[in-house]
Parts: C-alpha cells; sequence; structure tokens
C-alpha cells in the first residue's frame, strides 16, 4: 500500500483509507490461485469488513458471501451478491434471520446444533420451503492462534463434536424441511502454520470414511477462512501465499467424486488493502515512558485493546533519516486499555505527526463504536 504521503492534510482523521488497487490485486491472485480447480468456491467473510464499496468490488468478481447474521445476508445481497452463493453461519441464529434466509433462497445454513436444526425444518415447514443444510463439524483441533479467535477445540462454543455427527445426519436426512448436503468447518483465525490446515485435511478425510461406511452422501466440504496476513511486515508482504494455501487442500484432502470444496476467506482477503490514519495530539514524557497520544482510539480500531493485537505503525510526518525514540502509542479513551502499542521505536515524534497503522482493513472499520460519544471514523479510497 502506498499510502498519498503528500495530501495527509486532506484528510479528517482518525481515518480509514482503503487502496482498492491492493484489493483487486488480491482478488485476482486468488481467482489465479483457484483457476485449476473448478470445484473450488470462495466465499468472501462479510464480518471482515462490510464496507459497501469493497463489498461490490468483490461480488463483482463473482466471490460468494460467508455471512453470520441478518444483516450480513442483507448487506451482501444489497452490494450484489447472488442469494445462492450465500452460506449462512452462527450459534444464534434466531427466527427472524432464519426467515429471511429462507425468503432469499440462500445456498446454505450452516447449522450448528440439534436444536437450531429443528427450528429451521419448523420455520421452513411454516414457509412450505425447503433449506439447504451443512452441518458445522468441531473437530478438536488447535489452530495455535490467540484464544479469543480459536474456534475448533472441544472447548469453544462452536459446531457439533465428530463424535455426535452420525446421530445429528441422520435426523436430518429423517426430516422433511431440510436437505443435508456437507460438512462445515472452522478451526480459528490468523492462522499462519499450514501444518494446522493440513491436520483439518486428516480429520476431514477420517470423517469422509466414516460417512462412506455409514452410506451418506455428502456433496460439499466447506473448510471455512482463517488463513493469516503479515502483520509485521505488510508493505513486504501485501498478499498471503495463497496458491500454498489451495494447494495443502488439493493435496491432502481425499475429496468424493463430484464434491464442491468451499472456502470462507474474510481477514485475508481485506485486511492488507486498510489503513488507519491518526494524528498526534500530544508527546507526553513520563517519568518512565514518552507516550504519543492520538486522536483515534479504540473505538475506532479494538483489535489492540480486545486481542493485544498490533498493527506496524509509521509516523508519516518525519522526514527520512530522522532520530528516533522510543514510545507507547496511546488513544483518547477513559480507559486504561485504550493503548495501541508499547515500546515502539519511530522517528521523534512532535504534535501534528500523522501516524499510520497498517494492516486495518480486516477487523477495523467494522468493528469501530460510538464509546464516549465519539464520533465513527471516516472512509477514504484510493480512488
Amino acid at each position: 500500500m502506498l499510502f498519498p504521503h503528500t495530501k495527509l492534510n486532506d484528510f479528517d482523521t482518525p481515518c480509514y483509507y482503503y487502496d482498492l488497487s491492493v484489493l483487486r490485486e488480491t482478488l485476482n491472485l486468488i481467482k489465479e490461485a483457484t483457476s485449476s480447480h473448478p470445484n473450488y468456491h470462495v466465499h468472501y467473510a462479510v464480518k471482515a469488513n462490510v464496507n459497501p464499496r469493497l463489498l461490490q468490488l468483490i461480488s463483482e468478481r463473482g466471490f460468494g458471501a460467508d455471512c453470520v447474521s441478518g444483516g450480513e445476508i442483507e448487506a451482501a445481497i444489497a452490494s450484489g451478491f447472488p442469494a445462492n452463493k450465500i452460506v449462512f453461519a452462527g450459534v444464534g441464529k434466531n427466527d427472524d434471520e432464519i426467515r429471511l434466509a429462507l425468503t432469499h433462497g440462500i445456498q446454505c445454513f450452516n447449522v450448528e446444533s440439534l436444536p437450531e436444526l429443528e427450528v429451521i425444518n419448523e420455520l421452513a415447514a411454516s414457509m412450505d420451503k425447503v433449506a439447504t443444510i451443512a452441518f458445522r463439524v468441531n473437530p478438536n483441533i488447535d489452530a495455535h492462534t490467540n484464544a479469543k479467535i480459536t474456534t475448533g477445540l472441544n472447548e469453544n462454543k462452536f459446531g457439533i463434536a465428530m463424535e455426535d455427527l452420525l446421530p445429528a445426519i441422520k435426523k436430518a436426512q429423517a426430516l422433511k424441511n431440510v436437505d443435508y448436503v456437507g460438512l462445515h468447518f472452522h478451526i480459528g483465525s490468523q492462522i499462519t502454520d499450514m501444518a494446522v490446515f493440513e491436520h483439518l485435511c486428516e480429520r476431514i478425510n477420517e470423517l469422509q470414511d466414516e460417512l462412506d461406511k455409514a452410506g451418506i452422501t455428502t456433496r460439499s466440504i466447506n473448510v471455512g477462512g482463517g488463513l493469516g496476513i503479515d502483520y509485521t511486515s505488510p508493505l513486504s508482504h501485501p498478499f498471503p501465499d495463497f496458491y500454498h494455501y489451495f494447494d495443502v487442500f488439493a493435496n491432502n484432502l481425499k475429496l468424493r467424486k463430484g464434491q464442491e470444496l468451499h472456502f470462507e476467506l474474510g481477514r485475508s482477503i481485506v485486511a492488507q488493502c486498510g489503513a488507519l490514519l491518526a494524528r498526534t495530539l500530544y508527546v507526553k514524557e513520563g517519568h518512565a515512558k514518552k507516550f504519543i497520544i492520538i486522536d483515534a482510539g479504540f473505538t475506532d480500531l479494538v483489535r489492540p485493546a480486545m486481542y493485544g493485537a498490533r498493527h506496524c505503525p509509521l509516523n508519516l510526518s518525519a522526514p527520512a533519516g530522522s532520530p528516533t525514540d522510543t514510545y507507547d502509542i496511546v488513544g483518547p479513551i477513559c480507559e486504561s486499555s485504550d493503548v495501541f502499542s508499547t515500546g515502539e521505536t519511530l522517528p521523534v515524534t512532535r504534535r501534528g505527526d500523522y501516524i499510520v497503522f497498517y494492516s486495518t482493513g480486516a477487523y477495523g472499520e467494522v468493528m469501530a463504536s460510538t464509546y464516549n460519544c465519539r464520533k465513527l471514523p471516516k472512509v477514504y479510497f484510493s480512488e
């Protein structure tokens, strides 16, 4: 991402800036990496970023949508995603959301419990419809990522345990208003160790063997998302290695004849096209530390406060070769957790300097809030 340094004064901070050329190149790379696999289908995980302009660009390239709420379904359809390419996940789908999805005729419900299966069947019957469903399976795999974004362990709230799956499928097959088509997995986010996905393939292979023995036909496999990005050196590595990622499944997953393989990528699609720009309000010299106090807070980017995440910061105002100092970068929110990063080595920073945080296109703008009665961040695009 090349931030327009010469026009910094044109930005009303704090704000998000999206480089649409980075997004387009990311989408092109995914298309190229899957071009030799006609049975591969990529759905954009809408929760990562629901900015309408980004959604429109993604839908125009033919991607499907992975939604986790009725609001996301409406946003996806409004941005051009065909309903028959929308999958709907989430442990707590309410009745209105289920009815909405049935009305639009979405591709598939990813069902996470037997009570949910029963409700979907009941609501579909009341609307004289048949709901296409896949069961979300909890394969008890440790994704070796942040504990707050892992989803594939037995201790997590998501999915059905592998040992409970066979009875669940048989129950679904006995119901009149649901059509069982597949299995869904999602084991966590920001996964950079491809061995984790290899392990997932092994579990799916084992499970498919068991289903074959039971005479159960499964038309589709959905392996979720979770592919991570480089938060440390985003300018050097703006794109994940999509070829390696998709090859892991091509080389390790034993699909049955005619099976479709679905992916739900979010962070890896939009994270690197976005940046958060802030302006320095004060440089405070404490007894033990120096603080850069900026006009952005966790109301604008909550990931550092929520997950302890670090986004690469740069001082865009400092001339090249400037002397450096060590700072904690903090925001104006009346909470001690309003800290972006600590012990950062940056050029000597002064009031008015612009600080940019890279890799904020995912779970940045979409999670912004108005806590402390603050305004939502402004949004700018490269074109």
